[in-house]
């Protein structure tokens, strides 16, 4: 089938052959001077038909093989002379074709052809040619340095929600279509050129070896260069002048570059568009009819046609402005009367980033922000550390703020907000500084730390002292990063698992299949790997997730105690995060009567566990837990409580309350290379 398929060849494949292959016989075999005749009228209505296409093409692309064309139409031309050439030495009648070329463009004088031959030999190479080169080569250079600008813009397009992935597809494929076609034309160009000087050449070959073949023959020498010159001339003109049509077309195309327009009917509109011009050529056509021995006849006519043409386009110009007024006015009262579309104001981002007009700057890549950029690498640095993919980042600016205030949203409400100073650096102190500098005093949106705005000035002197020194747009990401970590198990959903499971089925379709939906639908697998993300626990090796999801699933349906054998069976991963390893760890333990005191308080029910514990004895243990955090935070730790596993999730419940970041970890949990120490036992 393949074989059949491959082997189907159109009428366009035939027609390409032949045009090839004919080429390539007229350089072997001689042809008669009819065929040569069909050959040259028919090379001429190519030259038509390229030159009227590119006049009409609305992109460069549409034209993409025209460099390939170009090698085409110059090895038939070049075929063509060489028949030509052979026709006239050896019987002395190329055609009509050529003899008319020759004797109604000289007018039957070889002089005079000569020079129209010469003059359009002139104009291609010196004008047409050269500039043709000239601006493929610019063109060509300029799109291949252009091509990471516009790449980065249709990143940014993207991750803004302005486009969608399709649309992103279809303007990379456009971009390097874009930087191949003006690379091919950089080179194609080099064969106008040398198509031109191969025609001046075979034209003097031609000239010498016709007048040699007459005198060989018994003409005069005056005689031989008068017959041959002729036909040399003729021949020389009807490959040149689609030779010249070629290379015109070639520096319409290069010229027009990637301009999505109608090229006719916008250079008119252009050249002809302003009423103004044509009133002040008309008039200097006047004064110049009049004042000067010139034609005042045809100089009258050409101004009078300019002045009607000016009144003419004030008239369409007033006409389209009314069409567009009325046009405007009745699209007003449509909307007036249309009933209000509030489909589309039900929808909500996922996250959102509003700014202040003070802060636009960061985020517009043409005044050289980036923030654009740092939000494409939050969303690749969330993939590669917790495994789960960010929803699309809306970036918008709000009037309603201070000039430089932003605000975070999580599905349309606020969680978070900063304010920074555009043009000013953040300098903190991590505590080891040598020496203080002046600034004004602020707050680290992220952590909350102390901190100090300071001028571009200062910079060098501040990290010279120790300080910490961050940009405006690194504060942003950082704080957008942070919120998203802190809330990443909200924003994963239902699809976005389905995703994750789609892509996990391609390689492992039999535990997908074991484990959803016989033994887990998608909805408990979705709550499992929000408990794990909402403790900061990666879930990008899902494989394992799902076998050991597979292994427990069928003798508990209760998703929080799946999370916790998950947690066990990912104890490297979560030792590697916490711990280092070979190394001693200080950390928090829980007096085993504690532990059991919170398990003996326990109520198991259909909808789940919980503790029926006293809130005075709950806040007596937080406070307990509050002391022993305190000190680990004096000490520069980050406080970690190590208990029972089945103590864990219910404790972690506790103080989610009080301490949302608290880092519980069961003994399960630790790698059996990590080496603890417990500085304080919570007994409360």
């Amino acid at each position: 089938m393949e074989a059949l398929r491959l082997g189907k060849v159109n009428k366009a494949d035939i027609g390409v052959v032949a045009y090839l292959l004919a080429a390539v016989i007229f350089f072997i075999i001689p042809i008669p001077s009819i065929m040569l005749d069909i050959m040259l009228a028919f090379n001429i209505s190519i030259a038509l038909i390229v030159i009227v296409n590119v006049l009409f093409v609305k992109e460069v692309l549409d034209m993409s093989f025209f460099p390939t064309l170009l090698l085409f139409t110059t090895i038939f031309r070049i075929s063509l002379n060489v028949s030509s050439t052979r026709l006239i030495l050896t019987t002395g009648d190329p055609g009509n074709v050529v003899r008319t070329f020759g004797g109604f463009v000289g007018g039957g004088n070889l002089i005079i052809g000569a020079i129209v031959f010469i003059v359009l030999v002139i104009i291609q190479f010196v004008v047409i040619n050269k500039g043709s080169e000239r601006v493929a080569e610019v063109s060509a250079r300029f799109t291949l340095d252009a091509m990471p600008g516009k790449q980065m813009a249709i990143d940014a397009d993207l991750n803004t929600g302005a486009i969608t992935d399709q649309e992103a597809k279809d303007r990379r494929e456009k971009i390097q279509k874009e930087s191949s076609f003006f690379g091919s034309m950089d080179g194609a160009t080099k064969y106008v050129k040398g198509d031109a000087t191969a025609g001046l050449i075979i034209t003097f070959i031609n000239l010498i070896g016709g007048t040699v073949m007459g005198v060989t023959r018994g003409l005069a020498v005056v005689d031989a260069i008068q017959e041959f010159g002729i036909l040399t001339i003729g021949d020389g003109l009807a490959s040149q002048i689609p030779s010249l049509l070629i290379s015109l077309a070639t520096g319409i195309l290069v010229t027009k570059g990637s301009q999505e327009a109608d090229f006719s009917g916008t250079l008119v509109k252009q050249l002809f568009g302003i009423s103004r011009t044509l009133y002040i050529v008309g008039a200097v056509l006047i004064f110049l009819g009049t004042f000067t021995p010139l034609n005042n006849f045809i100089f009258y006519a050409l101004a009078a046609a300019f002045i009607i043409s000016g009144r003419s386009m004030d008239k369409t110009i007033g006409e389209a402005r009314i069409e567009e007024e009325v046009a405007h006015e009745e699209d007003e009262a449509e909307e007036i009367r249309r009933p209000e579309n509030v489909v589309s104001l039900l929808q909500v981002d996922p996250i959102e980033l509003e700014f202040g007009y003070a802060i636009i700057p960061l985020a517009d890549v043409n005044q050289g922000g980036d923030l654009l950029d740092r939000v494409v690498m939050i969303r690749r640095q969330i993939a590669l550390e917790l495994g789960t993919v960010v929803p699309i980042i809306r970036l918008r600016d709000n009037i309603q703020l201070n000039p430089n205030q932003y605000i975070i949203k999580i599905k349309g409400i606020q969680i978070s907000e900063g304010e920074i100073m555009h043009g000013m650096y953040m300098a903190m102190n991590p505590g080891y500084v040598e020496e203080e500098i002046s600034g004004i005093p602020t707050f680290e949106p992220s952590f909350h730390l102390p901190a100090l705005w300071i001028h571009e000035n200062q910079r060098e002197r501040a990290e010279s002292l120790g300080y910490t020194v961050v940009d405006p747009p690194s504060i942003i990401a950082t704080h957008l990063t942070e919120v998203i970590r802190n809330h990443i198990s909200e924003l994963l959903t239902r699809q976005d698992v389905d995703n994750l499971v789609n892509n996990l089925k391609e390689t492992n379709p039999a535990l997908v299949d074991e484990l959803i939906p016989k033994l887990m639908s998608l909805g408990d697998v979705q709550k499992v790997l929000q408990n794990l993300l909402k403790e900061g626990i990666s879930i990008r090796d899902l494989l394992s997730i799902f076998e050991i999801l597979a292994d427990h699933a069928a003798a508990t349906r209760d998703t929080d105690v799946l999370t916790e054998y998950v947690r066990q069976g990912l104890k490297r991963a979560i030792s590697s995060k916490y711990f280092p390893p070979n190394e001693m760890t200080e950390v928090i333990t829980l007096d085993p009567k504690l532990e059991q005191e919170i398990m003996s308080s326990v109520k198991q029910t259909e909808q789940g566990a919980y503790l029926t514990l006293d809130p005075e004895r709950i806040r007596a243990i937080m406070e307990d837990v509050q002391g022993k955090v305190q000190t680990f935070e004096e000490s520069g730790k980050t406080p970690i409580v190590v208990c029972s596993p089945i103590v864990r999730m219910y404790f972690k419940k506790m103080t989610e309350e009080y301490f949302s970041d608290l880092i519980v970890i069961s003994y399960s949990e630790v790698d059996s290379n990590v080496e603890l120490q417990s500085i304080g036992m919570v007994t409360g």
